[in-house]
């Protein structure tokens, strides 16, 4: 190993350490919730009982479960804290750090078991991921020396010192990592052909412009380990031969945009970056672009011509990025997860990688667990692990005792899971076989409350605003999309309605200039495959068995479930629910919605009333 990192790693053992350390979660959603507060707290109590030298608070990255935030971790002992408000602090000096009593109203305890846990790996949440990409968030402070006392930039330091560009190609071909922006194309295949472009310079790009909704693991990456995202960058420049790269951060992220740039100083100033890397003979810099947050520069050609300046427009392919990208030179676009699996791979090898996963998608996949799930957010596992194991084991079930719906996979531009694809192993293969895709890796979780005509409407809607405009398919495509949803929300629709969506999907995917809009009828289409009843039943009923749309929602029973015991029409003030043929049904011009009905019924067979809710939350 080169002497210059033996060096900065004996600096990092001089690190005077202390007896205890407090670790903070500082990722977005932690902020929101007072977690600066609760810091400067703690070191006020660490003041004034003279312990700053003794114990020391530290901010990391996002921990991956919010619903403990804000949450400190006190070691060596690992117990987690959770929910903290800053009067917290007072108690958690005096009682755990000055005398080691265990604070049970702070601890987690588990919905399902009611057991009280004490460590984040006793967690069920935990327990089922792989916490590879992740291995740092939540666990260490990003900065340089946390991230080299944890094996940071030892990976560069083995392809500078033992490995040819070539070599550390072959090695990531030989992983079998796919991208995991969304496409899930061969990340070696990339890298070789810009390496076998003839060109006078070269670039790299790391694309961290995440626009999906619900979607923030790339955010939490840049945010929690900075430096594992930048030496992947590093080694991605070398591979190709590129003198420099640029990370693509939109303008929603000023944290991971602080944290990077301090990651890049910080690396210059131990000469990971700038010319004569660990006097290899490399020479390699970095630039942040921010981005204004279209969503289409998440596609590579648009996201090349906003780092360029230029609005971000995508253009025909071919050419590709890698034979003509920024300025017209080859480039290669690689998103954050992407990036953050390189160092893995050169430091452990490319057999240690191909052993997690299946045969054709190899790793674990980060995903961003939203919506109607017990324990929210960011979930490592291997690529094949079931949707099951995912929202019952790891996210502990639909909350309310309500019944599993639909999953929402690879964002606006993705399609639904059903109950029928619970257990499907979700891995790239699997899910192109059933019209689905893994995309960056938002996963939104719905439950029987949930209209599936609204959620196409949602999404519909979204793909509208973020619609560059540039292609009129695209451009006017998804605003009569859009009016044709509208349409039937509304309680206007009709079933010829059905064939325009389902036409105008097939032409914008045939006729859209790039992939977003090429893939902006998905939801569209998967949810008139698995849902198409609850379209008719808008538009032949003029009703919303979920309640969600407005103008359609009104109580109405379920025939498969009523009992005819009458208690309904009995209880009713409006006398609005009439005995036919021996059942009973609900007059909707009577009805004045007081809901009554729905909450005496001991069958639950009555559904419906205007709930006025979105139908999806991130």
């Amino acid at each position: 190993m080169n002497k210059l990192i033996e060096d900065l790693e004996v600096q990092v053992s001089r690190i005077q350490p202390a007896e205890r350390y407090l670790l903070l979660c500082g990722g977005v959603p932690c902020q929101s919730l007072q977690c600066r507060q609760v810091k400067e707290a703690v070191e006020k109590e660490l003041h004034e009982h003279g312990l700053e030298e003794k114990v020391r608070i530290l901010e990391t990255g996002c921990i991956g479960n919010c619903k403990l935030g804000p949450s400190l971790i006190v070691y060596p002992e690992g117990v987690v804290y959770r929910r903290l408000k800053p009067e917290n602090a007072r108690e958690i000096i005096a009682e755990h750090v000055l005398r080691g009593r265990l604070l049970e109203h702070l601890l987690y305890k588990d919905d399902v078991s009611s057991e009280i846990q004490h460590r984040r790996e006793d967690m069920p949440f935990y327990q089922k991921q792989q916490r590879l990409v992740l291995r740092n968030c939540g666990v260490i402070p990003p900065d340089i020396n946390s991230y080299l006392s944890n094996r940071g930039y030892a990976a560069l330091a083995k392809a500078l010192t033992t490995m040819t560009p070539e070599q550390v190609i072959a090695e990531v071909t030989n992983s079998g990592l796919r991208g995991r922006g969304g496409g899930g194309f061969p990340t070696g295949r990339k890298w070789q052909a810009a390496r076998e472009a003839t060109a006078s310079r070269k670039y790299v790009i790391c694309n961290g412009d995440e626009g999906d909704p619900g979607a923030f693991m790339d955010r939490s990456i840049m945010e929690g380990d900075p430096h594992g995202v930048l030496e992947g960058l590093i080694m991605a420049g070398y591979a190709i031969g590129a003198f420099r790269g640029y990370i693509y951060v939109r303008a929603e992220y000023p944290l991971a945009v602080r944290r990077l740039e301090a990651a890049i100083r910080e690396a210059r100033k131990a000469c990971f970056l700038g010319e004569n890397i660990l006097e290899k003979g490399f020479s390699f810099d970095v630039e942040i672009r921010v981005g204004a947050g279209a969503f289409v520069c998440g596609e590579e050609t648009a996201l090349i011509t906003s780092v360029e300046g230029s609005r971000g427009d995508p253009n025909p392919r071919p050419p590709f990025p890698v034979q003509k990208g920024v300025w017209g030179y080859p480039t290669v676009i690689n998103n954050v997860e992407t990036l953050a699996n390189i160092p893995l791979i050169i430091l452990n090898g490319s057999d240690w990688f191909a052993q997690i996963g299946t045969a054709g998608s190899k790793g674990t996949k980060v995903f961003a667990l939203a919506g109607k799930v017990r324990h929210t957010g960011l979930v490592e596992v291997p690529l094949g692990t079931t949707l099951r194991e995912i929202i019952f084991e790891i996210g502990g079930g639909i909350p309310g005792n309500k019944q599993f719906k639909a999953a929402q996979t690879g964002g606006p531009s993705g399609s639904c899971l059903t109950a029928d694809h619970l257990d499907l192993p979700l891995d790239y293969d699997s899910l192109k076989s059933v019209g689905g895709m893994i995309g960056s890796g938002g996963l939104i979780i719905m439950d029987e409350d949930t209209c599936m005509v609204d959620v196409a409407r949602y999404f519909s809607n979204f793909n509208r605003q973020e619609s560059c405009g540039k292609c009129t398919t695209c451009r006017i495509g998804s605003k009569r999309m859009l009016e044709i949803l509208e349409k039937i929300t509304s309680g206007l629709g009709e079933e010829k309605d059905l064939e325009r969506l389902e036409s105008l999907a097939v032409l914008m995917k045939n006729a859209s200039l790039c992939g977003l809009g090429r893939s902006a009828p998905n939801p569209v289409l998967s949810t008139l495959r698995h849902f198409r009843e609850e379209y008719l039943a808008h538009i032949r009923d003029k009703r919303c068995p979920a309640g969600v749309c407005p103008e359609l929602s009104r109580h109405y029973i379920q025939e498969e479930k009523c009992r005819a015991c009458g208690l309904c029409a009995r209880l009713c003030p409006a006398e609005a629910i009439i005995q036919e043929d021996g059942r009973y049904r609900i007059d909707p011009e009577k009805c004045v919605d007081c809901k009554l009905c729905a909450q005496e019924c001991p069958f639950e067979a009555i559904r419906g009333g205007r709930k006025r809710k979105e139908a999806v939350r991130a």
